[in-house]
């Protein structure tokens, strides 16, 4: 008992490292600007790059898990990202930290892939897994705030250098715990040979997908860069889904999508990650560009959400889970977060923190605490132990391009309203405002839609316990 739950703080504490890198080095973009000389357009490869590798190799990194042992995957991805680490605090030079940053994005999506995995093998009893789940969901939701505040403590105590050095006594750490506390099991998979065709074309997609996304505002959506990337994704992918038909073992089997729970929660996480970064990144900019707050501020704005969803995340939703299954919660916390969401339509350009941003902050911080946990159950519970790994890497893909295209959306549906209201002569800042206003509406669409598909199409009595193999097998003919 004791021993599980030491592995599953180590587990979460090399998961934090994971999330707190893709907001930290935010904050530090200026200063790494400045030092090694990066221009505007060549700055953006030290997000990019990270983004790229860690969307790409999501899927193939939980199937790799599936076939060679989570336990050993967890620690290849921990290695990675610790080494990369290091590359990246001691760079001098662009072409090295954008290199070293592409490997710690490697090595994050294996982590992230395989971790959701171990969890669910650690805990199969539904009580002990929803509260465990619970933890999870909260490192994953909380932990880009505070890269937020941590960054920047870092970067003005001490230098950009240390938003990396500071993961190498962490995840060594990591390391050294998971070989004393995780059980050495296998791949349930044994026996099978990888998927090479399929691996090629799905990861090269995911990474010409990602990129077109997250260059699309600057491109233009409409560009033939865009579209040209975009096509030759969308492209990849049928022809991936066309291997996977045909070969004998697949490396995302498609009876995997037969299992309307899974189905369902992976296109409820597309959704849901759209209206999440509609909060995260719109309500960020709204305080500070249009309130003036500064980025401390801005951070501890984010402060009451997160000490919300800790009290859910560690006790809260596990009670709600087993009281009233994984339906019911999922279903009312989308909808108090799209309720979170449509309040700050309304935030005035003169708004104060206590009646405008607090209220939202609030809903927000509940309806995440409720939804994440029996989300992350839902896209489990159907899944076999051979194949949890690919399911997590499945649902991890789903958050990350649905926040990568959701983010894209939003802020070109801000930027356009805002440019319609300048050119009617509205104030700049009334301007910019609007197009928040817009960003927010939408996003709140995103979490209500969500909500709408987990109260329709998810089955009432959603079991929390993995099923074995041919249990799994069943659920894909009855679903």
């Amino acid at each position: 008992m004791t021993h599980r739950w030491a592995a599953l703080m180590v587990l979460c504490l090399g998961v934090l490292m994971i999330v707190l890198d893709t907001t930290i080095v935010n904050v530090a973009l200026p200063s790494i600007r400045q030092d090694l000389g990066f221009s505007e357009t060549s700055l953006v490869w030290v997000v990019n790059a990270y983004m790229l590798t860690f969307g790409g190799f999501l899927l193939l990194g939980g199937r790799l898990g599936d076939l060679f042992g989570h336990r050993r995957l967890f620690l290849l991805g921990i290695t990675l990202f610790t080494v990369a680490s290091l590359g990246c605090g001691l760079s001098t030079s662009q072409a090295l930290l954008i290199t070293a940053r592409a490997v710690q994005g490697l090595g994050g999506a294996v982590v992230s892939a395989v971790s959701l995995s171990l969890i669910m093998n650690l805990f199969t009893e539904p009580a002990e897994r929803a509260k465990a789940m619970g933890i999870y969901g909260f490192v994953c939701a909380g932990g880009g705030s505070i890269g937020v505040l941590l960054g920047g403590l870092l970067t003005d105590a001490l230098s950009w250098h240390w938003i990396f050095l500071v993961n190498l006594p962490i995840g060594v750490a990591v390391y050294a715990l998971c070989l004393a506390l995780l059980p050495k099991v296998d791949g349930h998979a044994a026996g099978e040979r990888l998927d090479i065709g399929g691996a090629v074309t799905v990861t090269t997609a995911l990474m010409l997908a990602v990129y077109a996304i997250v260059n699309g505002n600057d491109a233009g959506w409409t560009s033939r860069q865009t579209i040209l990337l975009l096509g030759t994704s969308v492209g990849l992918l049928v022809a991936f889904l066309a291997i996977e038909a045909r070969v004998k073992h697949p490396l995302m089997p498609l009876r995997l999508f037969r299992l309307r729970n899974v189905a369902t929660a992976n296109i409820i996480g597309v959704l849901w990650a759209a209206a999440m970064f509609a909060w995260f990144f719109i309500s960020a900019l709204y305080l500070q560009l249009v309130l003036g707050r500064s980025p401390m501020q801005v951070g501890l704005a984010f402060l009451p959400a997160n000490l919300i969803m800790a009290a859910f995340s560690l006790g809260l939703s596990a009670k709600l889970v087993m009281r009233f299954g994984n339906r019911a919660p999922l279903s009312v916390g989308l909808l108090l977060a799209a309720a979170g969401l449509a309040l700050f339509v309304r935030a005035p350009v003169d708004g104060s923190f206590l009646a405008d941003v607090l209220p939202g902050m609030t809903l927000l911080g509940i309806g995440a605490g409720m939804a994440l946990n029996p989300l992350l159950l839902v896209a489990m519970s159907d899944v076999a132990p051979s194949e949890s790994g690919l399911a997590s890497g499945v649902l991890n893909t789903a958050f990350m391009m649905g926040g990568a295209l959701g983010l894209a959306v939003l802020a070109s549906l801000a930027a356009a309203r805002t440019g319609h209201l300048l050119a009617t002569g509205a104030n700049p800042l009334v301007a910019l405002n609007g197009g928040y206003h817009l960003a927010f509406l939408v996003g709140a669409v995103f979490a209500a839609a969500a909500a709408l598909l987990a109260s329709v199409f998810l089955r009432a009595n959603v079991r929390t316990s993995a099923p074995r193999d041919d249990d799994a097998m069943g659920a894909a003919r009855s679903s």
